[in-house]
């Protein structure tokens, strides 16, 4: 392999091994136990005493860790946002917004390096045929995926960058779709500090509760329909071109 070459492949794959170096630090450290509602309450005192002395401080921090967490794929995105309605009160959905979008964006650009290009020079390529359909409305697709939290979050990052979905479309359509979570999950994390100062132990299960996920999901279901339209008048228009 020249030099060139290994350039080449080192620009491709590059920023995907080091989030994956970066994964098995987190996991290897045990960073990833730590994501969760029960280190929330045992620190929570401190950690918003902090927050309230330092503000920009705490939520520059903040950003960074939601960031650093999407990105390497840790499972931490639910408790982040709970965190910032926690920590920040009414800003922490803007906080939790810009760290979910920010590290998200990560994740697309590295696999749309890595991956993109190679899977679409295979004679016949699945993702090509996919892609196609997906692009006429990616927008519409992509913003369905992030307004219904049951889509893995780190499933929609990979097949965005797969498919190149491009960048405005792609930053577009996920802070809108993840806003409204976004928002919701930060308005819940604003009333944990009752439920810890009552000394019993909190869990998401005790959380969810469908008044909360179902309107979000039904908006899923709406910006679902404009491409469903779409499709459908495809179908009626081809079958009517093939009788001329």
């Amino acid at each position: 392999m020249t030099p060139d070459q290994s350039l080449a492949w080192l620009r491709r794959f590059g920023p995907l091994a080091v989030l994956a170096l970066l994964l098995v630090a987190a996991l290897a450290s045990g960073v990833a136990g730590k994501l969760s509602l029960e280190t929330l309450q045992a620190e929570g005192a401190a950690l918003q005493a902090f927050a309230h002395h330092h503000p920009l401080q705490c939520a520059v921090i903040y950003v960074l860790i939601y960031v650093a967490t999407v990105s390497v794929s840790l499972p931490g995105a639910l408790i982040l946002s709970l965190s910032a309605g926690f920590l920040f009160g009414p800003l922490g959905g803007f906080l939790a917004l810009m760290g979910v979008t920010g590290g998200s964006t990560v994740v697309y650009a590295a696999c749309r390096t890595a991956f993109g290009d190679f899977l679409r020079r295979k004679p016949g390529a699945l993702l090509t045929r996919i892609e196609d359909g997906f692009k006429a409305d990616a927008f519409s697709y992509l913003l369905t995926l992030r307004l219904i939290p049951a889509f893995p979050l780190l499933l929609v990052n990979v097949a965005s960058g797969l498919m190149k979905i491009r960048l405005r479309t792609y930053l577009l359509a996920s802070v809108l779709g993840m806003a409204p979570s976004s928002f919701v999950y930060a308005g819940i994390g604003s009333g944990l500090g009752h439920l810890f100062a009552e000394g019993d132990p909190v869990t998401l299960a005790t959380l969810a509760s469908p008044r909360i996920y179902m309107p979000i999901i039904g908006l899923g279901v709406l910006a679902l329909l404009p491409p469903l339209w779409k499709a459908a008048r495809r179908r009626r228009v081809a079958p009517a071109a093939d009788v001329k």
